[in-house]
């Protein structure tokens, strides 16, 4: 009976969401109060019905009812409560569920909490939304319903993916969906401009918040997939440029320059249309990385579907809203002229150049990902297109980038100084160079690029402190007075300055681990002892060991350096009992200086001993923790009071009382 509330109540918030696209739309339109008023408890109504039908397909998760063919897929009674929970969006039923679930989260936070906004753009922006809502809800119940049930039903269920099983991906997809579809309600606010004609200050400080929530989950999103990767696979690696890591990785390169191109728009009334088009290009690619995961397009460890019908659904869908949305755009785009004017050499500028650089990479990454996939469709042969690529495309667009990341935050709105600005970063500069030196003499096998890299990644953060310390008068005011002017920072300039110094130690991160990383893969008899990067590793022992639904067979590795330093690493090879597929469990331990990393392989009968696989990944942990600086600026640039009004309150109540003196 939870079941059938859970699917009827899935029928009920289509039938909301369609009332909450047409009806007030049409009372916008001629300006009804009445017919507007019905958008936001419509919006509240569609949030209740779907949290509802997500609730009962938990909760038949929870229960082991194998009477529903996706509990029965995918669960287990064996499986910890944890897993039974995770196991609800780790299909593709259960995934499209909260993609629509957290659709109206989205909807139901603007209608509570926007009372900001201007009704007209309230309304419309909450129209837009069921729009979306309804196409997902029709997707959901006519070819991926989560509450198909199966008679008779099966004793026993063949439980979640093996490598599903795992805290990461447990949390992994939530996140990532909040970023994902967070860029609905930018593209929501984007299209009710478009219909009211309207861009100004208001209109981007309103938008602001939203992209920077959606961009912060979806960067949580990302990084906790890839360090999912590597400790889950392992392989030893971060990122593979897997066209599904492509998928999530498009959106957040077009809402990264959505973030910045917002900015100038309200400062300086200036980059409207651009800022709309690149509001309606992120939501394209959220929408196309969905259509990539779950079109049977894909074959991934990421993707969740292997039926070409539903990605037919989701390629119409896409089609359908984007192309709106752009023939939207060409219509009234046109109009959206901006008053603010400004020299190529200014912060309006350096901006602009952030959003080029990020446009063209999002541009790059895309054509890498779909150019195979179109060569298959055209039946013109298998291409793979990997890391050398992306690598020696990508990165070269990125430098320019970092390189405008550390001056353009210095430079004056609307028309720069590039004298002055040289004299500021005359010590970012001297302190990059010195760190790349430093890292080509002292490193062995260090290459120029990667010295250059580990310079960027010094320029980057010496950058970014010069420039707060100019901000609190650092060292040309008492040390009191900059004392006050550091604490009563706004926060989003807090926000900025922690999210480019996050990025600055990722990119350190990145190169050392990229560039000097070391790999030893050999046999090991037990007693064994083998050196990697001056550590030793000797293999103790091989245990089978019992999970609470696998078996698991764990190696047992005493690592030394000298005297001083011992510890043990314990990797694990897992075999789950409701499936065959064995899983790898990289022991891991993290250091300042970079992870000692083991892997524990199958037996080799030959030989007599176990394959094992050795790595140091130099500064590798730092990766994680610029990604947690960059999620926290977010967070702490959301908590700014100016991104939760629409125009302060003293500037409203002067208003009034101009008006009123005029009407006298």
């Amino acid at each position: 009976m939870i079941v059938e509330t859970g699917h009827f109540a899935l029928i009920l918030a289509l039938l909301v969401a369609i009332t909450q696209g047409i009806v007030p739309l049409i009372g916008a339109h001629r300006r009804d109060a009445n017919l507007m008023a019905v958008a936001a408890p419509a919006a509240v109504v569609q949030f209740l019905m779907v949290a509802l039908a997500f609730g009962a397909l938990t909760y038949a998760f929870v229960t082991s009812d194998f009477s529903v063919l996706n509990v029965a897929k995918n669960s287990h009674t064996a499986k910890p409560l944890l897993y039974k929970i995770s196991g609800v969006w780790g299909n593709h039923e259960g995934s499209m569920l909260l993609w629509a679930l957290i659709l109206a989260i989205y909807g139901a936070a603007i209608a509570l909490f926007g009372s900001n906004l201007r009704p007209s753009l309230k309304v419309r922006v909450l129209s837009v939304q069921a729009l979306i809502a309804i196409g997902f809800f029709l997707f959901i119940l006519l070819t991926s319903n989560p509450f198909e049930r199966l008679v008779p039903a099966p004793e026993q269920g063949n439980s979640l993916n093996p490598l599903l099983q795992d805290p990461g991906l447990a949390f992994h997809p939530p996140l990532l969906y909040l970023g994902y579809v967070g860029f609905s309600i930018t593209f929501s606010f984007a299209v009710a401009a478009l219909m009211e004609g309207r861009v100004d200050a208001a209109w981007a400080r309103w938008v602001r918040p939203w992209a920077l929530a959606a961009w912060g989950f979806l960067t949580a999103g990302i990084v906790l997939g890839s360090w999912w990767a590597y400790y889950e696979l392992g392989w030893g690696g971060w990122w593979f440029w897997d066209p599904v890591e492509n998928a999530s990785f498009m959106p957040w390169l077009a809402g990264t320059a959505l973030l910045h191109s917002a900015i100038v728009s309200e400062k300086r009334d200036t980059l409207k249309a651009w800022t709309i088009f690149l509001a309606i290009i992120t939501f394209a690619l959220s929408l196309l990385g969905t259509f990539l995961v779950r079109s049977g397009v894909l074959t991934s460890v990421h993707a969740f579907a292997s039926d070409p019908s539903r990605g037919v659904f989701i390629l119409i869908l896409l089609l359908i809203t984007i192309g709106a949305a752009f023939a939207l755009f060409a219509w009234r785009g046109p109009a959206l002229k901006g008053v603010g004017l400004f020299q190529p050499v200014s912060r309006e500028g350096g901006l602009l150049l952030n959003n080029f650089l990020l446009a063209v990479a999002a541009a790059a990454v895309l054509l890498g990902t779909l150019y195979p996939l179109f060569l298959d469709v055209l039946d013109l042969g298998k291409v793979s297109v990997g890391a050398p690529y992306f690598n020696s495309v990508f990165v070269p667009i990125m430098i320019p980038l970092v390189l405008a990341m550390g001056i353009g935050p210095m430079l004056n709105w609307k028309r720069g100084n590039m004298s002055i600005v040289t004299g500021r970063i005359k010590l970012a500069l001297l302190v990059a160079v010195l760190a790349g030196f430093a890292a080509w003499l002292f490193i062995d096998r260090a290459s120029i690029l990667a010295a250059f890299g580990m310079g960027l990644a010094a320029w980057l953060m010496i950058a970014t402190l010069k420039e707060l310390a100019d901000r609190i008068h650092l060292f040309r005011a008492p040390l009191a007075k900059s004392g006050r002017r550091f604490l009563r920072q706004p926060r989003a300039s807090w926000g900025m300055t922690l999210a480019h110094a996050g990025l600055a130690i990722g990119i350190a991160g990145m190169t050392a681990s990229s560039a000097w990383k070391v790999e030893n893969i050999q046999m090991m008899k037990i007693g064994d002892s083998v050196e990697v990067a001056g550590f030793t590793y000797q293999l103790k022992a091989v245990n089978q060991v019992q999970g609470p639904n696998y078996q698991a067979m764990r190696g047992i590795f005493e690592v030394s350096r000298g005297d001083d330093f011992k510890l043990i690493l314990e990797p694990e090879k897992r075999v789950y009992d409701s499936h065959s597929q064995p899983t790898t469990e990289a022991a891991i331990h993290p250091t300042f200086f970079g992870d000692l990393y083991a892997v524990i392989g199958d037996f080799d009968e030959k030989g007599g001993g176990f394959v094992t696989r050795i790595y140091f990944n130099p500064l590798v942990a730092w990766m994680w923790v610029g990604a947690m600086v960059m999620v926290l600026g977010a967070g702490i640039s959301l908590s700014d009071r100016r991104y939760r009004i629409g125009a302060s309150t003293k500037s409203r109540a002067r208003k009034a009382v101009n008006k009123g003196a005029t009407t006298t």
